[in-house]
């Protein structure tokens, strides 16, 4: 199956691709004003799913294991979609289709009365981030070619996060004035949602085939790089160590819905001042993005250490029953999942070749996956056994991922 708005060449004749129309830069930007519109949504659900779901009736392990599961929804699924986006070069009708289950997800969020509706919810939207992710991963992939993979990534990454820091702090305003009424305050998300809706249909009738940057770069496509095709290289070495280390950092890593569930429990802050947090480690999460994804443009991977250092400062801090050294736990947080976010995705694409580079991302995630469910029930259940006990499993599993960036590194030299 032929991307759309494509047309194949004539007998004999090179295949074209056309030039877009807007330029890389440009076309990262304006797919970030994307993402900030939809971060807008999700990151405004997800700041508050800890202490709906407490609300509901959920204990520590309940919130654990179904934010865990969300995002092993949210990363798993992708080893489907990744593979489905590869063959059929679809790669913006699995970004659209996926934008929309999470902006219908999120409204619906609100309503939900019961535990099991609102914990169903949480998942479907994560689902939608699966479906999206690889198709969306790969677009962007292409227009870093053209202006560096870190600081591409980490543009993306850092508009993100004006969205993830507006939601939440929409939400927080919207509890504020309605008693903790859910209803409104999720209500509210359904406008952003419309919105990058309407904007992504417009970027991809300006940019038909982003695959044209990529080659103008000069980057080498790999064999049997197009949509559909047999006889495509296999993943490289490098690629699997490196989602072994990935996964080792995320199954030590505590979800924020954790985080937020020991802020309310232990009564450290209002349950509406936790958005505003979140909004704040949002914050922190653009600054890592942007640091990191420029040192890895110029230092290369080896800016990767910083992840488990982070990530195993996370329970020090967060877990503790001193509000101001939770609230630097929580910016440690939104620092680790900054570089998550951006310069992890950016180094993937400088692993594979073009023509695998959307199954691959789906095979990431879906280790990632297994880890981030792993991680979360973790931490989750250790929480209710013994704080103690959890940073010491974290900072051990942190300190073995460290080995792995080793070797990964060993493998691409």
């Amino acid at each position: 199956m032929k991307p759309a708005g494509t047309q194949p060449p004539a007998p004999g004749t090179p295949a074209r691709t056309p030039s877009p129309a807007l330029t890389a830069w440009r076309f990262v930007m304006v797919f970030g004003v994307v993402s900030l519109l939809m971060d807008f949504v999700y990151e405004g659900a997800r700041s508050v799913t800890g202490p709906l779901l407490a609300h509901l009736g959920a204990s520590a392990a309940v919130v654990g294991i179904v934010t865990g599961a969300g995002e092993a929804a949210a990363l798993g699924l992708r080893l489907v979609s990744g593979p489905l986006a590869d063959r059929s070069g679809r790669f913006w009708a699995w970004t659209v289709a996926g934008y929309a289950l999470t902006a219908a997800a999120v409204p619906l969020l609100g309503l939900a009365g019961a535990l099991w509706a609102a914990c169903t919810l949480v998942v479907t939207e994560r689902v939608g981030k699966a479906v999206r992710s690889p198709a969306k991963d790969t677009l962007l992939s292409h227009a870093t070619a053209a202006t560096g993979r870190g600081r591409g990534f980490a543009v993306h990454e850092a508009m993100d996060q004006i969205g993830a820091l507006l939601g939440p702090l929409t939400v927080a305003g919207v509890l504020a004035l309605t008693g903790d009424d859910y209803a409104p305050a999720l209500g509210v998300l359904a406008l952003p949602g419309v919105a990058a809706l309407a904007l992504l249909l417009r970027l991809r009738a300006k940019v038909v085939d982003p695959a044209a940057y990529e080659t103008t770069a000069g980057e080498p496509t790999g064999k049997g790089s197009g949509p559909g095709q047999t006889g495509r290289p296999r993943l490289p070495r490098a690629f699997w160590v490196y989602a072994a280390f990935t996964a080792a950092t995320l199954l030590g890593f505590a979800t924020f819905g954790v985080l937020s569930y020991h802020l309310v429990a232990r009564h450290l802050i209002p349950t509406a001042t936790v958005p505003v947090l979140y909004a704040a480690a949002m914050a922190a999460d653009a600054l890592a993005a942007l640091a990191t994804g420029w040192l890895y443009d110029h230092l290369g991977a080896r800016v990767l250490v910083v992840l488990p250092v982070l990530s195993a400062a996370v329970p020090l801090l967060a877990f503790t029953d001193t509000v101001w050294i939770v609230v630097l736990g929580a910016l440690v947080w939104g620092a680790a999942v900054g570089v998550q976010e951006s310069t992890l995705r950016a180094t993937v694409a400088d692993l594979v070749p073009m023509g695998r580079r959307a199954t691959a991302y789906g095979i990431f995630a879906g280790i990632m996956g297994a880890a981030a469910m792993a991680g979360g029930a973790l931490t989750g259940i250790l929480y209710d056994v013994s704080i103690p006990t959890l940073i010491t499993v974290v900072v051990a599993v942190q300190a073995a991922s460290l080995v792995l960036l080793w070797a990964t590194r060993a493998q691409r030299a």
